[in-house]
């Protein structure tokens, strides 16, 4: 691996790392991302962390303003999530269309990975984790249609509605349950039902 390869590697698990923060809330809305506290974190130079602010910024999780530098976008007031959900519904169900056909055992162990996380944390009764860990599986679904725009736009939309994320798991119960919602959906892609897949999935979203 050169040397372009090592520094695109890191960069992305940056980007993963701020988003995973931003969207689980340890970051909060609103709150200024600063280059120099950022590559400290990291230990790296502000060179890849300000390539990751874009790239945030290019996915509408972060926005840039040149007196204040980059913040971490607003969720959208509920009259606008009530919107945007079915959106993101429908870009979920059309990635699954696309890769639906060319499921693999891979496949299944990268989602199978994210639900045992999403189980402990349930069980720990950790909220921010378990948000991580629910954005995390949705977005390995969306990553697995290999559509980088497709990808992007589900990023956005994500970023306005993840405090309903958050808000809807505190109304459970038993956090145990959020887990437990999760598994019909891969039991239907391991069933090789499309519309099973897709119907447990709007179900499961709206």
């Amino acid at each position: 691996m050169n040397e372009s390869q090592l520094v695109r590697g890191l960069g992305e698990q940056i980007v993963e790392r701020l988003r995973e923060d931003i969207f689980s809330g340890r970051i909060a809305e609103g709150e200024r991302l600063r280059e120099i506290d950022l590559a400290e974190r990291f230990a790296v130079s502000r060179g890849p962390i300000r390539e990751a602010i874009q790239q945030l910024a290019w996915e509408g999780i972060v926005e840039t303003d040149r007196n204040k530098g980059a913040l971490v976008s607003s969720s959208a007031p509920n009259e606008i999530t009530e919107l945007i959900i079915p959106l993101r519904c429908t870009i979920e169900k059309y990635a699954v269309r696309l890769f639906f056909d060319h499921l693999t055992e891979d496949d299944f162990l990268v989602w199978e990975t994210i639900l045992e996380k999403m189980k402990r944390a349930c069980e720990a009764k950790d909220f921010t984790l378990i948000s991580e860990h629910d954005i995390a599986f949705h977005r390995a679904l969306v990553t697995r249609s290999q559509s980088p725009d497709l990808l992007a736009i589900w990023s956005s939309i994500v970023s306005r509605v993840r405090r309903h994320f958050r808000e809807s798991h505190l109304k459970y119960a038993n956090p145990i349950q959020i887990y437990e919602e999760h598994l019909p959906i891969l039991d239907a892609f391991k069933n090789k039902s499309l519309q099973k897949a897709l119907k447990t999935l709007e179900d499961h979203i709206e």
